[in-house]
C-alpha cells in the first residue's frame, strides 16, 4: 500500500502535458480527439531474474514478474501489482476491450504464462513494437519514439529495474514501469488522434511513420 500511495504522488509530479510536448514545427498535426468508451488498458511489467539466469530467452516464463503496472481508460486509474497480486493483474487484462503494450504480446505475456494455463495472447491487443516493426521491416525502442514526437525520455531500462529488484528497491522499479506505461499511452494516443508517430533513426534524424491506430 505504501507503494501505491508514493505512486500517486510521483504520477502527480511527473505529469507531463502532451501538448507541452509537441515540437513547434509540428503544430500542423491534427490535435482532434475522438472519444473511446472502450475500456482500453496499458500494460507493462518488470520481472526478477534476467534471460540469463533461467537459461536463456526460451525461458522467458521463468523470470517472474517483480512489479507489473496498468492504467485503465474505463476508471481514469494506475495500478500497480506485485507478484503476490498476479492473478488480480491478469483478470484486468481479461477485462479489457484491448490490451495495448509495447513489445507485451512476446515478452510481458510469456512472462505471465508463468502464473497461467490461459493462452495471453488470444486477448484483444495492440502491441505498438510489432505493429510499427511490421511497417519499417525493422524493430524501434520505445524510446525512440518517445524523444522524437514528445521531447521525452525513459528514466530507466530493464537491466536496471532487475539491479533494484535485487536490491529491493520496488518503489523505484514501479515508478519506473508506470512512468513506460505513460509513455505508451501517450504513444498510442497520438497514433490513434493523428495518424503518425515520430522517431530517432540511427543517425539520430527524426522521420514519421503513418500507423492506423484509431480503429484498432
Amino acid at each position: 500500500m505504501r507503494v501505491i500511495a508514493h505512486l500517486k504522488g510521483y504520477l502527480r509530479a511527473h505529469s507531463v502535458p502532451v501538448e507541452f510536448c509537441f515540437h513547434p514545427e509540428r503544430d500542423q498535426v491534427s490535435s482532434t480527439a475522438t472519444d473511446d468508451v472502450r475500456n482500453i488498458v496499458y500494460f507493462d511489467l518488470e520481472t526478477m531474474r534476467a534471460a540469463d539466469e533461467v537459461g536463456g530467452w526460451k525461458h522467458i516464463d521463468k523470470m517472474g514478474m517483480s512489479i507489473g503496472v496498468t492504467y485503465s481508460t474505463g476508471n481514469g486509474e494506475y495500478s500497480i501489482y506485485q507478484e503476490s497480486e498476479v492473478n488480480d493483474l491478469i483478470e484486468e487484462l481479461q477485462r479489457a476491450d484491448l490490451v495495448v503494450g509495447f513489445n507485451h504480446i512476446r515478452f510481458d505475456y510469456e512472462v505471465l504464462h508463468g502464473y497461467t494455463p490461459l493462452d495471453l495472447r488470444q486477448l484483444p491487443s495492440l502491441d505498438l513494437m510489432v505493429d510499427l516493426q511490421q511497417k519499417l521491416s525493422h524493430r524501434l525502442k520505445l524510446d525512440s519514439i518517445a524523444n522524437a514526437t514528445f521531447g521525452a525520455e525513459k528514466i530507466a531500462d530493464g537491466l536496471q529495474a532487475l539491479k533494484w529488484y535485487k536490491q529491493g528497491k520496488i518503489l523505484e522499479i514501479a515508478e519506473y514501469c508506470c512512468y513506460d506505461v505513460k509513455i505508451t499511452k501517450m504513444v498510442h494516443e497520438f497514433g490513434a488522434k493523428n495518424g503518425c508517430v515520430f522517431y530517432n533513426n540511427r543517425f539520430g534524424k527524426v522521420l514519421n511513420v503513418d500507423v492506423d491506430w484509431s480503429t484498432a
